[in-house]
């Protein structure tokens, strides 16, 4: 049996991830049609209780000083 080209891998290594890349892009727009289907807008700016929510727990920047450290 005749081994493959390597040139023949890179082609199939490269079609597959664009085979992937497709099914991802795919997923979101389901996933984004899913959430406008449902009355929320995927685009919409985060409200600020949103943003606070998910830096809970975040670390300060390199150990600058914050506006609770100054007082």
């Amino acid at each position: 049996m005749a081994t493959r080209n390597p040139q023949t891998q890179a082609k199939r290594a490269r079609e597959l991830a664009v085979r992937e890349k497709r099914e991802r892009k795919r997923a979101r727009k389901a996933e984004l049609a899913e959430m406008r289907a449902a009355g929320i807008d995927p685009y919409a700016e985060t409200t600020e209780s949103e943003s606070t929510e998910s830096d809970e727990g975040a670390e300060p920047n390199d150990g600058e000083p914050t506006v609770d450290d100054a007082a």
